[in-house]
């Protein structure tokens, strides 16, 4: 547990008082940035592959693979209570009855007491949002919209497929739902420059959101992004910038907004840079130890009321 900033682990144990720990589940879902729907290709970062648990398939029922994770968790952590967790690609991108069965599915499940929904800002309406907002009546409910960059620039330049706009209204969209809003951003494209990545601290705390996760941009073997930086490489953060990246924005964002992740931390065999060699419980220890050299916090620079 940190001092020196508002992290998901004591927030989560807080709120439930005992550890809660999130199921991965693939329900199969697409993304519109790939089927043709919004764009084709997908993101230029973007290989699912990065993050999703080898232990999940969309060939499995939702209720198998909350089996399956809970039994490695209760395992491993003695845990007792879960958040199920719709993770790779778009997980509202389908039908509302579709939504409907998947979702409550995975409520059904005795030792489930919530849903984290990773989704993109350009696939939600007022009926999906309804639906979330009906369901967040009884339990946990966090949509987690990809960002990943509040400037169009950088989004039109990774083919995200939907401007900054979008973001904010999806947003306004689901505020005062009942919902809880979590946010992904990524720090080092080639399009921005330290202060400009930085400076989202700012923007981000000014809007409904509640958690964020910050990742390090990774080149990933099968993207496109892996193609431009072999043919044309530029900088990417060494691993002792990208920790005074993190000290430096984080004193700028708001000390309510609770932090889900720092890093990202791809498989080995498809990672092609930054090859930092760190394990991630290090890396934690790291990010403490420069928030203690530099005498800071969370939210002590932050400007907002």
């Amino acid at each position: 547990m940190s001092i020196y900033y508002n992290a998901f682990g004591p927030y989560i144990r807080n709120k439930f008082k005992e550890n809660v720990y999130k199921v991965n589940i693939d329900a199969g879902f697409t993304c519109p940035n790939r089927d043709g729907s919004v764009g084709f290709g997908g993101c230029t970062y973007c290989n699912n592959d990065s993050f999703r648990p080898t232990s999940v398939s969309p060939s499995l029922t939702i209720t198998k693979q909350i089996e399956n994770g809970i039994s490695y968790l209760t395992k491993r952590y003695g845990a007792k209570k879960f958040i199920a967790y719709f993770q790779p690609y778009t997980n509202t991108y389908s039908t509302l009855d579709v939504l409907d069965r998947l979702y409550s599915e995975a409520l059904m499940h005795p030792q489930i007491i919530g849903l984290a929904i990773g989704t993109r800002p350009d696939s939600v309406d007022h009926q999906k949002i309804e639906l979330l907002s009906t369901m967040a009546r009884e339990y946990f409910v966090l949509i987690e919209y990809g960002l990943q960059s509040i400037y169009d620039k950088t989004l039109s330049d990774i083919n995200r497929g939907h401007d900054f706009k979008c973001f904010v209204d999806a947003l306004n969209l689901t505020a005062n739902k009942g919902i809880h809003i979590g946010t992904h951003i990524i720090a080092g494209f080639p399009t921005e420059d330290m202060q400009q990545t930085i400076s989202m601290a700012g923007v981000i705390s000014t809007l409904p959101i509640e958690f964020l996760k910050i990742h390090q941009l990774q080149i990933i073997k099968e993207t496109k992004m892996a193609d431009m930086y072999r043919e044309t490489p530029f900088p990417l953060f060494s691993y002792d910038q990208y920790l005074d990246f993190l000290v430096n924005f984080i004193e700028r964002l708001s000390p309510n907004i609770v932090l889900q992740r720092l890093f990202a931390t791809a498989p080995d065999n498809i990672l092609i840079a930054p090859l930092w060699d760190r394990q991630r419980q290090n890396i934690i220890r790291d990010i403490d130890e420069r928030f203690k050299k530099y005498a800071t916090f969370q939210g002590r620079l932050y400007e907002g009321a």
